[in-house]
């Protein structure tokens, strides 16, 4: 496994991610700590965006 598979299997996997506590938050609310885990991960995924954007350039 590559790393730009590495990196592409990670923001498939946050994204999956994100979206289902998207889906909770519009239904019931999140709790303090869901909320705080959903804003990590999308800190995470734009991280891994601007990696993925990078490895691509030098490529």
């Amino acid at each position: 496994m590559t790393y730009m598979d590495m990196l592409g299997r990670r923001s498939i996997i946050l994204k999956r991610n994100i979206g289902s506590l998207i889906m909770k938050d519009n239904k019931q609310g999140l709790s303090l700590q869901e909320s705080n885990f959903y804003q990590n991960m999308v800190k995470e995924w734009h991280q891994n965006e601007i990696e993925m954007n990078a490895a691509k350039k030098n490529s």
